[in-house]
C-alpha cells in the first residue's frame, strides 16, 4: 500500500507550492493519539490527528483535528518552516486539551487518569501540565 508505514492517507485535497509534500493530491497524517473521555458506561475515543505540513508561498502551515464527542474541531498553525508549524500545532492542540471542559472534569486521559496527555503546551500554560507532562514537558 502507498504510504504503508508513513501514515494514512485521506481524501482530502491540499494544494502546496512544492510538489514534493503533495501525495497524489492527499493530505497525509503524520501522527495520531487516542486519549480516553470516561463517561458512566463506556469510555468515548477522542482520536487526534496531525497532518503532514505544507508549504504556502513563503510560510508552512500544519493541519490538526481532535474529535470531541460533539464534532470534529479542525485547525491549522503556520510557521517560518515545516518544523515550526508542526510544533505550534502541536501546541495548539496541547492548548485546546488541558483547557477543555473534558479536561478540568478529570474525565480526558491518555494512559492513566492524571497522567498528562504527552503533547506540549506553549509557556503560558504550563502551570495547567499534570502527571508526567509536568515532570518531561
Amino acid at each position: 500500500m502507498l504510504g504503508a508505514g508513513y501514515g494514512v492517507l485521506l481524501g482530502l485535497h491540499i494544494r502546496t507550492a512544492d510538489p514534493a509534500f503533495e501525495l497524489l493530491g492527499l493530505a497525509m497524517v503524520i501522527a495520531g493519539r487516542s486519549l480516553k473521555l470516561r463517561r458512566t458506561h463506556s469510555d468515548v475515543d477522542v482520536a487526534i490527528r496531525v497532518f503532514a505540513p505544507q508549504r504556502y508561498e513563503s510560510s508552512w502551515s500544519c493541519r490538526y483535528e481532535i474529535e470531541w464527542p460533539e464534532g470534529t474541531r479542525t485547525g491549522a498553525a503556520s510557521g517560518y518552516d515545516s518544523v515550526q508549524a508542526l510544533l505550534f500545532a502541536l501546541e495548539m492542540i496541547g492548548a485546546e486539551i488541558y483547557t477543555s471542559d473534558y479536561h478540568k472534569s478529570g474525565d480526558l486521559m491518555w494512559t492513566e487518569p492524571h497522567r498528562g496527555y504527552g503533547i506540549p503546551v506553549s509557556r503560558n500554560l504550563r502551570d495547567l501540565l499534570e502527571g508526567d507532562d509536568a515532570k518531561f514537558l
